[in-house]
């Protein structure tokens, strides 16, 4: 039995982002296909025949619905009509029938039972007909989406392969705010994945830290440019530094293009220097946003989460075995903070901090 094919697509109608399931279907079947299927099942019936049937029944079935009756073929569809239309009074004459009057086709209960017990998906993958990017790593933090200029950064993904000697072509890391970089120090480049060390363009604020990356290549001799651009978000590496000193100097993060920062880390008790993560996870349920400290792997040791609702000074405590036990931020713009992470984050923000005495 043949598979029933679907492939996720971009909802353009949400934030955060999401994606919708495309039923695609494998081939459109009219009179003619669907008589020789039937004859096929049935080799004493004529399919000239069978096709004349189909017919008839489609002109008896709108003949009925003409004479204000409704079609019900037990266990399969019933046909009926409807009325689209408002009246201000009871007696206000009706809409023109071509405005109001609906047809209805709906399969049965059963109908849709057997077909959802029968069937078997299939997911193809996203069909851009244009480099697609569906993950980047930072290669020394073991990272999802963490620009690190000490590291390599891994692309993955489909139709990636361009000519590295060809100067129309290749990668380009963007900053939100300013600045571009045409890349080219690589290690490989597939059609599946690219490793590459990063040069990373710098912004015109040390919090400006969010980037994006696209790929341009071209697929055949005189085809056009095809330029495919990371859904996703890239963010370097902050540098928090002078937290021990009485009055530690303010570093902006947790922002993104932004001429002034959302968030700044105002001070620490800590006992070293220490490479650490920040995270903000949008509430929807609640309307808040949730922030805690995170140690360097996923799913690894994570702080206290603290409620965090308006423009203010909050504490998150550190986790387990950190050598910072608590980090002082003060949140300037909770607003604008909750529409990134919502918007162009899908719900969660995180920051890596390099957290120094």
């Amino acid at each position: 039995m043949a598979t029933i094919q679907w492939r996720p697509e971009v909802n353009a109608l949400t934030t955060p982002q999401s994606y919708t399931v495309r039923y695609m279907p494998r081939d459109v079947l009219g009179y003619d296909e669907l008589a020789a299927e039937i004859a096929r099942d049935n080799p004493l019936w004529d399919e000239e025949m069978i096709k004349s049937i189909l017919l008839a029944r489609d002109r008896t079935v709108m003949k009925q619905l003409i004479n204000g009756n409704k079609v019900t073929l037990e266990d399969a569809f019933s046909y009926s009509l409807s009325f689209h239309a408002r009246l201000n009074e009871p007696d206000d004459p009706l809409p023109p029938v071509e405005d109001m009057l609906r047809v209805k086709v709906s399969a049965s209960r059963a109908f849709v039972r057997e077909v959802r017990k029968e069937a078997r998906l299939e997911r193809l993958p996203m069909n851009e007909k244009l480099p697609l990017i569906t993950s980047a790593e930072d290669t020394k933090f073991k990272l999802a989406n963490v620009l690190n200029p000490g590291g390599v950064l891994h692309l993955t993904g489909g139709k990636l392969f361009f000519d590295e000697e060809d100067p129309k072509y290749g990668c380009i890391i963007q900053g939100t705010r300013s600045g571009e970089t045409k890349q080219s120090t690589y290690g490989s480049v597939s059609n599946t994945e690219i490793l590459l060390v990063p040069d990373i363009p710098v912004q015109d604020d040390p919090w400006n830290n969010e980037y994006q990356v696209s790929i341009t290549t071209q697929y055949t001799e005189h085809g056009t440019s095809r330029t495919g651009t990371y859904r996703r978000r890239l963010r370097t590496p902050l540098t928090v530094s002078g937290l021990g000193n009485p009055e530690p100097p303010e570093t902006g993060i947790l922002t993104g293009n932004a001429a002034a920062p959302y968030v700044r880390a105002a001070g620490a008790t800590m006992t070293a220097d220490e490479t650490l993560r920040i995270q903000a996870v949008l509430d929807l349920r609640e309307d808040r946003l949730l922030l805690n400290l995170l140690d360097m792997k996923e799913e690894g040791a994570a702080g206290t989460e603290v409620i965090v609702t308006a423009d203010s000074d909050y504490s998150l405590p550190g986790f387990s075995n950190s050598a910072v036990s608590a980090l002082e931020i003060t949140v300037d713009n909770y607003a604008a903070l909750k529409d990134m992470i919502r918007n162009d984050y899908s719900g969660r923000l995180v920051d890596v901090l390099e957290v120094k005495v």
